[in-house]
């Protein structure tokens, strides 16, 4: 699933390919989840923003301002280039001034709304979400705060999205074994909260730095793959030596999700 560093490269893709221009014609299938593209007919796009996983894009409309959410699920991938009869496009929007942006779903998880902008109380988790975790909002005193009202796995207090915004399992793998932190620890102490805060930016803003990370579908607006994927230390390396130590690296589910440790590194 796309996760922070990827969401936010296809956001800095779209945000001028998009600037100003108006939407005169949509279309989406019979999905639910998916029908409310159209509803986005008529606005002007006014700019192209971001909140975790989520894309924002704002539309100056005749009924008032409205943003076009956009959530890519696991397998979602925006971008002028996809044809819109094209195999697995669940929705697509032309403009004005000709061409369109298609989106294509293959396992049909992501998501497309049109609320009144800011509105988000019917958007399920972006109605919940936590704070950016590369703004001032997030902080270590923030962080260890939002774990210690919890009982549940650090791993998985941080894959809810309450906590803090963004952080899926690549990323949430990557900063626990660089802070050090067993990921079904239930207890983290502030100064390693401090280390886990300062992990989590590091990971994150090294992903965008690398384009994002490409496993199997992720692709930029452009259909390139990310780099990212050559620098992870922890995820989908289980059975290789730790980095750090040479200690074999571990995988087990917790709570439903894959996860990588090194039981070195990161002991419970």
């Amino acid at each position: 699933m796309p996760e922070l560093p990827e969401v936010e490269t296809i956001r800095r893709q779209l945000a001028p390919l998009l600037a100003e221009r108006t939407i005169v014609d949509a279309a989406a299938d019979a999905n639910p989840k998916f029908t409310a593209a159209p509803a986005a007919i008529g606005g002007t796009v006014t700019g192209v923003d971001r909140r975790g996983k989520y894309l924002l894009v704002g539309l100056d409309h005749a009924d008032g301002p409205r943003e076009l959410v956009v959530h890519l699920g696991m397998t979602g991938q925006l971008g002028a280039d996809i044809d819109p009869g094209g195999p697995h496009v669940r929705a697509w929007w032309g403009f004005a001034d000709g061409g369109t942006l298609g989106y294509r779903d293959v396992r049909q998880f992501g998501r497309i709304a049109v609320v009144p902008a800011g509105r988000y109380e019917t958007l399920g988790t972006l109605g919940r979400i936590g704070p950016e975790p590369l703004s001032d909002s997030f902080t270590p005193a923030g962080l260890w705060e939002g774990l210690h009202r919890r009982r549940a796995r650090v791993k998985t207090v941080l894959l809810g999205q309450q906590v803090v915004a963004g952080v899926g399992n690549i990323y949430a793998d990557e900063a626990l074994w660089r802070a050090g932190i067993h990921p079904a620890a239930r207890r983290v102490g502030r100064e390693r909260a401090a280390a886990l805060h300062a992990a989590i930016r590091a990971v994150l803003a090294e992903g965008i730095e690398n384009g994002g990370t490409t496993l199997r579908d992720y692709r930029t607006v452009t259909g390139e793959a990310g780099r990212n994927q050559t620098r992870l230390d922890c995820y989908g390396r289980a059975g290789e030596p730790c980095r750090r130590c040479g200690t074999t690296l571990r995988h087990a589910v917790f709570d439903g999700r894959g996860t990588t440790w090194c039981p070195a590194c990161q002991p419970r």
